[in-house]
């Protein structure tokens, strides 16, 4: 293999976290080049629900939550399942989700997941910023849904809690005040609350593509290739593809779900699985939407995706090679259209992807265990698009060696060891 490409910085993944990745390291004076297997947004960063989600700072494994998995996972086609082909390879990310949903790793992992939130909200004004990128986004606010005072009285606690973490809402108990946000919602849903410092992207994959635009006309360089193998050096890292050789003085690897494999290849057994979404997208007129909608107790959002709705969500533990399920998504956009009863349903485009997940809600923001050349940038579940801009400035940090202002061991390569 005669031919050879060389970088100060190699960054594995053209999604929302390597690419905005690339962008900051390239803005702090580094030469960055991009590889993807596919290219730029094509897999989990296009069909996401395009939020900026800060309010969601408590973890998915939360105490007690293994009590409620039973009767999810019986149900195919609900908020959670279990693919049966995939049972026994999620064993061990279940044990170690159960393990973080005790008291004392989920208060860890609450301020964790807090201080992330609050580096990539400032982050993320600054990206916005730095892009001209106002014009993509949409400042409209959340609703989350509730059926009856019990259901709404549940959720309390984890509204105070969002308080303690600085987290901006209104409660609203009748459907009359509902529906001075978002009119149309079937009066079933007599309780919410309403986050107006929520935002969303115009669509995920254009905003990506936005950030890729503005780093490749400061000069970076995007490229299609599969990495088949990592060679730590002293002073360099190789990679090699089928048919070319990469070296580079750092590398990240932020190539989402996919990033297991690599840093298994470089000595990194990591707990990273994949919580499979599905959503459909309808066209333009589907529904007067006004704000992002979450129906938090049936596990999916309604959201706006460029002109279209987006109606998607939910979790499928099923692994990167399983066909997809899109009855999950056909189940998705029934419940929606008899919540929504004026949404139209016809004409949607189906989608299902890969959410890098690892069991207590955390990233992988860390040097790798063998080299401080290589970096991880990986596993942020369904706070991908969230927490980009913030995953961004700690990478860079890292690579610079700088002192950091929030404590990184949450987000250690080395925490389940």
């Amino acid at each position: 293999m005669s031919d050879q490409i060389k970088a100060d910085v190699i960054v594995i993944g053209a999604g929302i976290i390597g690419i905005s990745t690339a962008l900051k390291l390239q803005s702090e004076g580094r030469q960055v080049l991009v590889l993807d297997r596919k290219g730029i947004a094509a897999e989990t960063s296009a069909g996401n629900a395009g939020a900026f989600a800060f309010a969601d700072v408590i973890p998915l494994a939360t105490p007690g939550i293994m009590r409620k998995a039973p009767k999810w996972l019986l149900d195919p086609l609900g908020p959670l399942s279990l693919r049966p082909g995939y049972a026994l390879k999620i064993l061990p990310w279940m044990f170690q989700f159960w393990r973080a949903s005790w008291q004392d790793k989920y208060q860890a992992a609450l301020a964790a997941q807090a201080n992330l939130m609050a580096l990539s909200k400032a982050a993320l004004e600054r990206q916005i910023t730095a892009v001209n990128g106002e014009p993509l986004i949409r400042r409209e606010g959340q609703l989350q849904l509730y059926e009856g005072a019990a259901e709404f009285k549940a959720s309390l606690a984890g509204w105070q809690t969002r308080k303690e973490n600085g987290v901006v809402f209104e409660l609203l108990e009748s459907p009359e005040a509902i529906a001075n946000i978002q009119p149309g919602i079937h009066p079933r849903f007599t309780h919410a609350a309403f986050t107006p410092e929520w935002k969303n992207v115009v669509h995920p994959a254009q905003w990506t593509q936005h950030l890729a635009d503005a780093f490749e006309k400061l000069g970076g360089q995007i490229r299609i290739a599969s990495i088949n193998s990592i060679d730590l050096k002293d002073s360099s890292v190789l990679l090699k593809s089928d048919d070319l050789e990469y070296e580079a003085r750092y590398v990240v690897i932020a190539a989402g779900a996919w990033s297991k494999t690599l840093a298994q290849s470089i000595g990194d057994n990591l707990p990273l699985d994949t919580e499979r979404g599905y959503n459909t997208t309808l066209p333009a007129g589907a529904f007067d939407l006004k704000t992002h909608i979450t129906f938090s107790n049936h596990g999916f959002v309604v959201t706006k995706a460029g002109q279209g709705v987006r109606v998607g969500g939910a979790v499928e533990l099923g692994g990167l090679s399983l066909k997809p399920n899109y009855k999950r998504a056909d189940a998705l956009l029934n419940k929606a259209a008899h919540f929504l009863p004026d949404l139209n349903i016809t004409g949607g485009k189906q989608w299902m992807g890969f959410r890098p997940s690892m069991p207590d809600s955390l990233p992988v923001i860390d040097y790798a265990t063998q080299s401080k050349r290589v970096i991880y940038a990986f596993g942020h579940g369904h706070l991908g698009l969230t927490q980009s801009a913030g995953t961004a400035e700690l990478i860079c940090d890292l690579l610079a060696e700088r002192t950091i202002d929030i404590p990184m061991q949450p987000y250690s390569a080395t925490r389940f060891q």
